[in-house]
């Protein structure tokens, strides 16, 4: 069951072929982890998808409040049975249809779809996590690539091009090659106690667990941190990368190339993020 627009409708009769987000990508996605009917971080969820409304000019409904969404959300789970477990949540933003480029209307609709997940809380990976560069195709420094629009092609092509290597996933880079991101969150490196994000000048996505991690290295006195560009000579200097999402959390990468990496930060960093869970 997806709840479109506040109905919940079967998932086989499916949405009109002229959706803007399936012709152009004129779409936003936000995705969601939510325990037990509580949704994680929701408020820079809500915030983050209220900026990027804006800066693809789409109209704002003066029902899309945290509190109407969120109720929408919990029709979703409610519908699925996932209320009292924990769900991945897509929602998804779309421009109306009609027009080709240019559209007609800046009036929105919205998809809800949900999956179960197995953990409720975030937990360390100690599976390999080997990683390359991908080096096919490039982000473009800029507003447009810190939003979660719909258009992820080189995200895909990426992380077919990680199967076709045997890796587990890739780093990307930007028009400067500067290092931006992982296929599937944000990246961080520390260096002895220097940890480095990259900018979102750079083009990351304005990732919601990057925000977080970052208030929580605020708070650890032991570390210098610094949103700054990261070079990819920079990466086999490293001493430890890490990966950020709101669905995984915390996932170290164990190797780039011949070298190998710790996870001295992560472990660190994990229960202090799980308590921010927790309390919400």
């Amino acid at each position: 069951m997806t709840n479109h627009d506040g109905i919940l409708i079967d998932d086989t009769k499916g949405i009109s072929f002229d959706n803007r987000g399936l012709y152009y990508g004129d779409a936003l996605f936000e995705t969601i982890k939510v325990v037990n009917g509580k949704i994680i971080f929701w408020e820079d969820h809500y915030f983050r998808l209220m900026s990027s409304m804006r800066i693809l000019r789409m109209e704002i409904p003066m029902s899309f409040t945290m509190e109407f969404l969120e109720a929408e959300i919990t029709r979703a789970l409610t519908g699925n049975d996932l209320l009292d477990r924990s769900a991945r949540v897509r929602l998804t933003v779309f421009r109306k249809a009609g027009g080709l480029y240019k559209p007609t209307t800046n009036d929105i609709s919205f998809l809800i779809s949900v999956q179960p997940l197995d953990e409720p809380f975030y937990i360390l990976s100690e599976k390999p996590y080997e990683v390359d560069l991908y080096k096919d195709h490039f982000l473009a420094p800029g507003l447009l690539s810190n939003c979660k629009t719909n258009n992820r092609l080189v995200n895909v092509l990426g992380s077919i091009y990680a199967e076709e290597n045997a890796l587990q996933g890739c780093l990307l880079l930007n028009t400067d090659k500067h290092v931006v991101e992982g296929l599937s969150g944000n990246l961080f490196l520390r260096k002895g106690k220097l940890v480095k994000t990259p900018p979102l000048s750079d083009g990351p996505i304005k990732g919601v667990l990057r925000k977080q991690v970052l208030d929580l290295l605020a708070t650890v006195e032991a570390y210098d941190v610094e949103e700054t560009s990261i070079s990819p000579f920079e990466l086999q200097k490293a001493d430890e990368l890490f990966l950020t999402n709101v669905i995984g959390g915390i996932l170290p990468i164990t190797k780039y190339r011949k070298k190998s990496y710790g996870h001295e930060l992560a472990k660190q960093l994990l229960p202090r993020l799980n308590t921010k869970v927790r309390l919400g």
